[in-house]
């Protein structure tokens, strides 16, 4: 399985009915995401700088360095 689909916080297989990997949860590039909006809103003066959806690009963006770097220090 790819690192980008893989949960966040995994789940033993037999614990998930059917063995659906779609219910383990939100994927490892979600949470790094979401931490990463985390800090950029953490700014009060954010919205000077950008708006929603650059905020959503931007968190993404980090998240992306974050699983490359994770592929190659891991």
């Amino acid at each position: 399985m790819k690192d980008y689909i893989k949960p966040a916080f995994p789940v033993d297989p037999e614990v998930v009915i059917n063995h659906d990997h779609e219910w383990c949860g939100m994927t490892l590039r979600d949470y790094f995401a979401a931490k990463a909006m985390q800090g950029l809103l953490s700014d009060p003066d954010w919205r000077k700088y950008m708006n929603f959806e650059e905020t959503a690009y931007a968190a993404y963006k980090q998240a992306n360095a974050m699983m490359k770097a994770r592929q190659s220090n891991g």
